[in-house]
């Protein structure tokens, strides 16, 4: 799977994902979940790099204290909205917020489809941010264009 980003704007991000064929209803089911279970993830506020308590001991987690403290003084980190999946030919996209999360985020998400790619679903490229040629996103259906 190749990875390609563009222009990312983390309020108004486009992935683009495209597949070798045309993709089965439960190829689309797989990479659906996929996107689902991450976004889920950052509505809940997961992807927080200022709080990365249990990464940064190292391999050593034996009796480990764990600052809730800590934890909950951190900045929000939380998504804020996404969009619907949509498919044309061999292609896929889907509109996201990604809010005030942190880039780590999408290195989680990469590294999921990475291993989706090779076990279950076959994507030749996953494009972040920016504008797909082959599929233009005119205008941004999902943005919310009241606070304008």
């Amino acid at each position: 799977m190749r990875v390609e980003f563009r222009e990312v704007n983390p309020f108004d991000l486009w992935i683009w994902w495209e597949f070798p064929d045309v993709p089965s209803q439960r190829e689309r089911q797989y990479i659906e979940e996929t996107f689902n279970s991450w976004f889920y993830l950052g509505k809940l506020g997961a992807f927080d790099a200022e709080n990365l308590q249990v990464q940064d001991i190292g391999l050593d987690l034996n009796y480990m204290e764990y600052d809730i403290e800590q934890a909950e003084t951190t900045l929000p980190a939380f998504f804020h909205n996404q969009g619907d999946f949509e498919y044309q030919g061999t292609w896929a996209r889907c509109w996201f917020d990604l809010g005030t999360s942190d880039a780590l985020a999408l290195d989680i998400l990469i590294n999921s489809l990475i291993r989706l790619s090779k076990d279950y679903v076959q994507i030749d490229r996953l494009i972040i941010g920016g504008e797909n040629e082959d599929w233009p996103a005119d205008t941004n259906p999902y943005k919310d264009t009241s606070y304008n």
